[in-house]
């Protein structure tokens, strides 16, 4: 679908593909016949620019047709570059201006709470986002309020648009930060579905605070060109390339 599009990030969505999965086929309490659902749960994806693996994930769920998915990046699709709510059943927010997710998110999570709600609230970031200010002011909300209802989840590929994460701006000790402003914290694999399900399905991590996930994963994931390399978080792949990806991802499916 990048491909047909010609859109970017598909590095992007490999690194967090599994969490997806995982989330979509067995944490995440919805329906594809009711998206509206009042009881759902919620997913916001803050790095909006790897919207193309929440679509995929939707269209498997059921959400809507799988042909849709042809139509990702093409002139007058709902199926934008950046995942957009417009139009999208199963999309909750529109996102690609990083920073933004956690802070709606809490704010999503705090209504529930106060409306005596039993839906959890997911935000999935990326690594590179914790540079924004914004992200710190929620997760300090976050704890003040004991949003036991919010699972931050932290795609940690270590690689931003166009450097390292260490060399951008270090974010270590990543761990130990969010436990500081009061979260419970867990680390995982995070292309170790059996250990993603394991962590998603005993939320809260503890009672009365949040839970973030920090997911230790490869950008590029199932791609041995793409792995770790700074060049896909824009690049599209196409002709040669876009086969040879392909053939990779099909051999270790």
């Amino acid at each position: 679908m990048t491909s047909l599009g010609g859109t970017s990030h598909i590095a992007s969505v490999f690194s967090m593909a599994d969490l997806l999965a995982v989330l979509y086929a067995q944490v995440l309490r919805i329906d594809p016949a009711w998206p509206a659902w009042p009881d759902r749960d919620r997913f916001v994806l803050s790095k909006g620019h790897a919207g193309a693996g929440v679509y995929a994930a939707l269209a498997e769920r059921g959400f809507f047709d799988v042909s849709m998915l042809d139509q990702h990046g093409q002139d007058g699709s709902a199926l934008s570059g950046h995942v957009s709510h417009k139009g999208v059943p199963g999309v909750e927010l529109s996102t690609g201006s990083l920073g933004h997710g956690l802070p709606v998110s809490t704010g999503m999570a705090l209504a529930a709470q106060r409306a005596g709600k039993r839906h959890r609230v997911f935000c999935l970031m990326s690594d590179g986002e914790c540079d924004e200010g914004s992200n710190w002011e929620a997760i300090l909300f976050a704890a003040h309020h004991r949003l036991a209802n919010l699972v931050a989840i932290v795609d940690y590929n270590k690689l931003q648009s166009l450097a390292p994460v260490k060399e951008t701006l270090d974010l270590e000790p990543f761990v130990d930060k969010w436990r500081s402003f009061n979260w419970a914290v867990r680390e995982v694999d995070g292309h170790d579905h059996a250990a993603i399900q394991r962590h998603l399905e005993s939320l809260p991590v503890e009672a009365d605070r949040p839970s973030c996930l920090i997911a230790h994963t490869v950008k590029g994931k199932g791609v041995s060109f793409m792995e770790n390399t700074v060049l896909w978080h824009y690049r599209t792949a196409r002709g040669e390339e876009y086969e040879a990806a392909r053939r990779e991802l099909e051999a270790g499916a």
